[in-house]
Protein backbone atom coordinates (compact mmCIF):
# COMPACT_ATOMS: atom_id res chain seq x y z
CA UNK A 1 0.00 0.00 0.00
CA UNK A 2 1.40 3.37 -0.92
CA UNK A 3 1.52 6.08 1.70
CA UNK A 4 -1.08 8.23 -0.06
CA UNK A 5 -3.70 5.46 0.02
CA UNK A 6 -3.04 4.86 3.71
CA UNK A 7 -3.46 8.58 4.33
CA UNK A 8 -6.77 8.47 2.46
CA UNK A 9 -7.91 5.43 4.44
CA UNK A 10 -6.93 7.07 7.72
CA UNK A 11 -8.86 10.21 6.76
CA UNK A 12 -11.94 8.09 6.03
CA UNK A 13 -11.61 6.31 9.38
CA UNK A 14 -11.23 9.62 11.18
CA UNK A 15 -14.36 10.90 9.45
CA UNK A 16 -16.31 7.89 10.70
CA UNK A 17 -14.92 8.44 14.20
CA UNK A 18 -15.95 12.09 14.10
CA UNK A 19 -19.49 11.19 13.04
CA UNK A 20 -19.85 8.63 15.84
CA UNK A 21 -18.44 11.07 18.38
CA UNK A 22 -20.88 13.76 17.29
CA UNK A 23 -23.77 11.31 17.61
CA UNK A 24 -22.74 10.36 21.14
CA UNK A 25 -21.53 13.74 22.43
CA UNK A 26 -17.98 12.54 23.01
CA UNK A 27 -14.51 13.98 22.29
CA UNK A 28 -11.77 12.67 20.01
CA UNK A 29 -9.28 12.45 22.88
CA UNK A 30 -11.49 9.79 24.49
CA UNK A 31 -10.70 7.33 21.69
CA UNK A 32 -7.46 5.44 21.07
CA UNK A 33 -7.25 4.23 17.49
CA UNK A 34 -5.28 0.97 17.41
CA UNK A 35 -4.04 0.16 13.91
CA UNK A 36 -4.16 -3.63 13.55
CA UNK A 37 -1.07 -4.72 11.63
CA UNK A 38 -1.21 -8.49 12.05
CA UNK A 39 -0.18 -10.40 8.91
CA UNK A 40 1.27 -7.20 7.48
CA UNK A 41 5.03 -6.54 7.40
CA UNK A 42 6.91 -4.13 9.61
CA UNK A 43 6.78 -1.63 6.75
CA UNK A 44 3.04 -1.23 7.39
CA UNK A 45 3.79 -0.11 10.94
CA UNK A 46 6.42 2.32 9.66
CA UNK A 47 3.99 3.74 7.08
CA UNK A 48 1.31 4.04 9.73
CA UNK A 49 3.69 5.84 12.03
CA UNK A 50 4.61 8.31 9.28
CA UNK A 51 0.88 8.90 8.73
CA UNK A 52 0.48 9.84 12.39
CA UNK A 53 -0.61 6.57 13.98
CA UNK A 54 0.99 5.71 17.32
CA UNK A 55 -0.87 2.64 18.59
CA UNK A 56 -0.51 -0.70 16.83
CA UNK A 57 -2.20 -4.03 17.51
CA UNK A 58 -0.77 -7.49 16.87
CA UNK A 59 -2.32 -10.91 17.42
CA UNK A 60 0.69 -13.19 17.71
CA UNK A 61 3.82 -12.91 19.84
CA UNK A 62 5.99 -14.79 17.37
CA UNK A 63 4.88 -12.72 14.40
CA UNK A 64 5.50 -9.42 16.14
CA UNK A 65 8.84 -10.65 17.46
CA UNK A 66 10.06 -10.81 13.86
CA UNK A 67 8.92 -7.24 13.17
CA UNK A 68 10.11 -5.76 16.45
CA UNK A 69 13.73 -4.94 15.47
CA UNK A 70 12.43 -2.67 12.69
CA UNK A 71 9.98 -0.74 14.86
CA UNK A 72 11.37 -0.81 18.39
CA UNK A 73 13.00 2.61 18.12
CA UNK A 74 9.89 4.52 16.99
CA UNK A 75 9.37 7.33 19.53
CA UNK A 76 6.04 7.21 21.37
CA UNK A 77 4.82 4.13 19.48
CA UNK A 78 2.79 1.73 21.61
CA UNK A 79 2.25 -1.91 20.80
CA UNK A 80 -0.81 -3.81 22.01
CA UNK A 81 -1.27 -7.57 22.04
CA UNK A 82 -4.88 -8.12 21.02
CA UNK A 83 -4.79 -11.86 20.26
CA UNK A 84 -5.08 -14.80 22.61
CA UNK A 85 -1.98 -15.29 24.74
CA UNK A 86 -0.82 -18.63 26.07
CA UNK A 87 0.77 -18.41 29.49
CA UNK A 88 3.98 -20.04 28.24
CA UNK A 89 4.52 -16.99 26.01
CA UNK A 90 3.92 -14.46 28.76
CA UNK A 91 7.60 -13.66 29.27
CA UNK A 92 8.20 -12.63 25.68
CA UNK A 93 4.89 -10.80 25.47
CA UNK A 94 5.81 -8.69 28.49
CA UNK A 95 9.10 -7.80 26.83
CA UNK A 96 7.61 -6.82 23.47
CA UNK A 97 4.30 -5.13 24.24
CA UNK A 98 3.21 -2.08 26.21
CA UNK A 99 -0.27 -3.49 26.70
CA UNK A 100 -1.86 -6.94 26.74
CA UNK A 101 -5.60 -6.73 26.13
CA UNK A 102 -6.38 -10.43 26.36
CA UNK A 103 -5.79 -11.51 29.94
CA UNK A 104 -8.37 -14.23 30.62
CA UNK A 105 -7.09 -16.27 33.59
CA UNK A 106 -5.45 -15.55 36.96
CA UNK A 107 -2.57 -17.82 35.88
CA UNK A 108 -1.81 -15.64 32.87
CA UNK A 109 -2.00 -12.49 34.97
CA UNK A 110 0.50 -13.91 37.45
CA UNK A 111 2.83 -15.03 34.65
CA UNK A 112 2.83 -11.52 33.18
CA UNK A 113 3.36 -9.99 36.59
CA UNK A 114 6.31 -12.26 37.31
CA UNK A 115 8.26 -10.77 34.40
CA UNK A 116 9.02 -7.73 36.53
CA UNK A 117 8.02 -5.05 34.03
CA UNK A 118 5.14 -2.58 34.46
CA UNK A 119 2.42 -3.50 31.99
CA UNK A 120 -1.04 -2.24 31.11
CA UNK A 121 -3.57 -5.04 30.79
CA UNK A 122 -7.19 -5.54 29.91
CA UNK A 123 -9.38 -8.53 30.63
CA UNK A 124 -10.90 -10.18 27.60
CA UNK A 125 -14.54 -11.11 28.13
CA UNK A 126 -16.40 -13.69 26.06
CA UNK A 127 -19.97 -12.51 25.66
CA UNK A 128 -21.04 -14.70 22.73
CA UNK A 129 -21.85 -18.39 22.50
CA UNK A 130 -19.14 -18.99 19.93
CA UNK A 131 -16.70 -21.61 21.18
CA UNK A 132 -14.00 -20.16 18.93
CA UNK A 133 -13.96 -16.95 20.94
CA UNK A 134 -11.47 -16.57 23.78
CA UNK A 135 -12.01 -14.71 27.02
CA UNK A 136 -13.31 -15.05 30.53
CA UNK A 137 -17.01 -15.54 31.08
CA UNK A 138 -18.85 -12.75 32.92
CA UNK A 139 -19.32 -14.89 36.03
CA UNK A 140 -15.55 -15.42 36.17
CA UNK A 141 -14.84 -11.70 36.35
CA UNK A 142 -15.02 -11.13 40.12
CA UNK A 143 -12.17 -13.56 40.85
CA UNK A 144 -10.20 -12.52 37.78
CA UNK A 145 -10.43 -8.80 38.48
CA UNK A 146 -9.29 -9.47 42.05
CA UNK A 147 -6.38 -11.59 40.82
CA UNK A 148 -5.18 -8.97 38.34
CA UNK A 149 -5.48 -6.16 40.87
CA UNK A 150 -3.36 -8.22 43.27
CA UNK A 151 -0.49 -8.14 40.72
CA UNK A 152 1.65 -5.17 41.65
CA UNK A 153 3.25 -4.72 38.22
CA UNK A 154 0.01 -4.90 36.22
CA UNK A 155 -2.28 -1.94 35.70
CA UNK A 156 -5.81 -3.07 34.94
CA UNK A 157 -7.20 -0.47 32.54
CA UNK A 158 -10.42 -2.04 31.32
CA UNK A 159 -12.23 -4.81 29.47
CA UNK A 160 -12.04 -6.07 25.89
CA UNK A 161 -14.45 -8.12 23.79
CA UNK A 162 -15.07 -9.33 20.26
CA UNK A 163 -18.71 -9.96 19.32
CA UNK A 164 -19.72 -12.38 16.57
CA UNK A 165 -18.79 -10.95 13.20
CA UNK A 166 -21.64 -9.64 11.10
CA UNK A 167 -22.05 -7.31 8.14
CA UNK A 168 -24.74 -5.62 10.22
CA UNK A 169 -22.88 -3.41 12.67
CA UNK A 170 -26.02 -2.94 14.77
CA UNK A 171 -25.95 -6.62 15.71
CA UNK A 172 -22.88 -5.88 17.83
CA UNK A 173 -24.55 -3.16 19.89
CA UNK A 174 -25.93 -5.44 22.65
CA UNK A 175 -22.46 -6.93 23.19
CA UNK A 176 -20.86 -3.49 23.43
CA UNK A 177 -23.54 -2.29 25.84
CA UNK A 178 -23.05 -5.39 27.98
CA UNK A 179 -19.28 -4.83 28.18
CA UNK A 180 -19.86 -1.22 29.23
CA UNK A 181 -22.16 -2.40 32.02
CA UNK A 182 -19.61 -4.94 33.24
CA UNK A 183 -16.79 -2.37 33.22
CA UNK A 184 -18.88 0.04 35.28
CA UNK A 185 -19.54 -2.72 37.82
CA UNK A 186 -15.80 -3.00 38.46
CA UNK A 187 -15.05 0.74 38.17
CA UNK A 188 -13.04 0.24 34.98
CA UNK A 189 -12.80 3.03 32.41
CA UNK A 190 -11.26 1.29 29.40
CA UNK A 191 -13.40 -0.46 26.79
CA UNK A 192 -11.59 -2.07 23.86
CA UNK A 193 -14.33 -2.94 21.41
CA UNK A 194 -15.18 -2.33 17.80
CA UNK A 195 -13.32 -3.15 14.60
CA UNK A 196 -13.42 -1.93 11.01
CA UNK A 197 -17.01 -2.97 10.37
CA UNK A 198 -18.60 -1.82 13.64
CA UNK A 199 -16.39 0.67 15.48
CA UNK A 200 -18.93 3.45 14.88
CA UNK A 201 -21.47 1.57 17.02
CA UNK A 202 -18.78 0.75 19.58
CA UNK A 203 -17.95 4.43 20.00
CA UNK A 204 -21.63 5.24 20.50
CA UNK A 205 -21.68 2.58 23.24
CA UNK A 206 -18.62 3.95 25.04
CA UNK A 207 -15.54 2.39 23.44
CA UNK A 208 -12.24 3.94 24.46
CA UNK A 209 -10.07 1.74 22.21
CA UNK A 210 -11.06 0.65 18.70
CA UNK A 211 -9.07 -1.97 16.77
CA UNK A 212 -8.99 -1.12 13.08
CA UNK A 213 -7.13 -3.10 10.45
CA UNK A 214 -8.97 -3.67 7.18
CA UNK A 215 -10.35 -0.11 6.98
CA UNK A 216 -6.77 1.18 7.15
CA UNK A 217 -4.62 -1.39 5.38
CA UNK A 218 -7.05 -3.33 3.21
CA UNK A 219 -7.57 -7.08 3.15
CA UNK A 220 -5.23 -9.26 5.12
CA UNK A 221 -2.48 -10.96 3.14
CA UNK A 222 -0.28 -13.88 4.05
Amino acid sequence: MVASSLADSLAAVEERIATALAASGRRRDEITLIAVTKVFPASAILEGYEAGLRDFGENYVQEFEAKYPDVASLPDARFHLIGHLQSNKARRAAELFHSVQTVDTPKLARRLNDQGRPLDVMIEVRLSEEESKSGALPDELPALVEAVRACDRLRLTGLMTMPPWSEDAESARPYFARLRELAARYSLQGLSMGMSNDFDVAIEEGATHIRVGTALFGSRRR
